[in-house]
């Protein structure tokens, strides 16, 4: 008959398979949360919007140029104007314009974000900045490309809401082919470093 295991061997195998499962649902979220590390420009989810700066803008037009890549919505209050004010800063400490690394603006709120709206809220930070708006549908397609999402909250008695969105710079190098993201707030030592990376890259 076999001997019954001792407390102390009963609670190592329980805090072993606690591991266990902790580290497999680490590497979900890390796989869930991982952007896309394929080329935009040839496997991603083509998308079509309709650009501040004229015509139409698709997944093809991300090859040519680095660009910064940005979700978000003209009405938030943060997280937006505090971002394209850094994409700004970023460029200006590494002494780079346009002509080096573009920066793009989607909305994710079409149906306050007009094209007339989105470029009068971008020319206060930087004109040079393209701001990209399409439909609900076209916006969602876009936002699959990248990996990124967006949630509306609940409206006001005002009809006012919000927009839950993700925070991050999308790094997207000359080829179309993602590179890495800038987190919200990240350092600028470190923002800067991978944007001269990118533009280096």
């Amino acid at each position: 008959m076999a001997e019954a295991a001792s407390p102390g061997l009963a609670r190592f195998r329980m805090i072993l398979w606690i591991l266990v499962a902790v580290a497999a649902l680490a590497a979900t979220a890390i796989f869930v949360l991982r952007p896309p590390a394929g080329p935009l420009a040839v496997t991603g989810q083509p998308f079509a919007l309709q650009s501040t700066q004229g015509g139409t803008f698709t997944e093809k037009d991300l090859v040519g140029k680095p660009s910064m890549v940005f979700f978000g919505y003209t009405n938030c209050p943060d997280v937006c104007p505090t971002t394209l004010a850094d994409t700004v800063a970023w460029k200006r400490a590494l002494g780079v314009d346009d002509s080096k690394v573009r920066t793009i603006f989607v909305t994710v709120d079409p149906e306050r974000d007009t094209l007339p709206v989105v470029t009068q809220y971008l020319a206060g930070f930087d004109p040079n900045v393209i701001g990209l708006v399409g439909s609900a549908e076209e916006t969602k397609q876009a936002e699959a490309s990248f990996g990124a999402t967006s949630s509306f909250t609940e409206k006001d008695a005002t009809g006012f809401y919000l927009v839950n969105h993700t925070a991050s710079v999308f790094l997207i190098d000359a080829n179309g082919r993602f590179q890495s993201t800038i987190a919200y707030q990240e350092p600028i030592d470190t923002a800067t470093g991978k944007l001269k990376r990118l533009i280096g890259g």
